[in-house]
């Protein structure tokens, strides 16, 4: 099994240095950059051909910061980030959160807990449909009790949803909660506070549009057209509310 790559982006060598050290001693390949313009070379050709599936970034670096890095990769949706914030600093953490960030770990920490976290991360998201660029080898059957959500499938008892063809699409912990949210809840309007009830993400963050970032990123997965989305509505000024497909 090939190992993940993963990249550092950290403008604190010894930070780097400690990460990609740690990480070079478990199952990972590891890349690291001081800066945002190094990391996007590497991020567009990765190493040997292989792409990057997690990226460990730094918010707060001189330059460019990673702030712009990170709605980037909001952007891209086939990479994995886990943003390092400074202790006390719970902006930094609020704005990786809505800019999309899988998770975030604060400064000082044990390498033990940034391996745990990466580890976690990697299984939500699916390594292995990173790391062949959505291709459909080694596509599974998809269960017989699957249920349909927009134009794909989703197994509820597993927690895993698949393309038609029985191509896995990769979810977070959060974009399934907020599935099963939904599948709950057909043609009710959901507020947005209501929604991060649901899917149990509300911790001690008061910034209830991050939910609006998550749910954009969920209807890339599974809506045919996401910019006119049929599956997940919006009911402006109040939330959104699912529509199940007529069949």
């Amino acid at each position: 099994m090939d190992k993940a790559h993963i990249l550092v982006i950290d403008d604190e060598k010894e930070v780097r240095d400690l990460i990609t050290e740690y990480l070079g001693k478990q199952e990972f390949e590891v890349s690291s950059v001081g800066g945002v313009v190094a990391a996007r070379e590497i991020l567009n050709a990765g190493t040997g051909g292989r792409p990057v599936a997690l990226v460990i970034l730094d918010l707060r670096m001189p330059g460019e910061n990673g702030l712009v890095l990170a709605r980037e990769l909001r952007d891209r949706g086939d990479v994995a980030v886990i943003i390092l914030t400074a202790s006390g600093e719970t902006i930094d953490r609020v704005v990786g959160l809505e800019m999309g960030a899988d998770d975030y770990i604060a400064k000082p920490f044990d390498p033990r807990e940034l391996l745990a976290r990466i580890r976690s991360v990697l299984r939500r998201v699916g390594t292995g449909a990173r790391a062949t660029s959505g291709q459909a080898a080694g596509a599974e059957a998809v269960p017989r009790e699957a249920v349909r959500f927009g134009r794909c499938l989703i197994d509820r008892e597993a927690r895993r949803m698949f393309e038609k063809d029985g191509t896995e699409v990769p979810l977070t912990a959060m974009q399934f909660s907020l599935i099963e949210a939904f599948l709950d809840n057909p043609n009710r309007v959901l507020t947005r506070d209501r929604l991060l009830d649901l899917s149990h993400k509300r911790g001690d963050d008061p910034f209830d549009r991050s939910i609006d970032i998550r749910i954009t990123r969920l209807r890339r997965k599974i809506e045919e057209h996401p910019e006119k989305p049929k599956t997940i509505r919006t009911v402006h000024g109040v939330g959104y509310v699912y529509a199940p497909a007529e069949t």
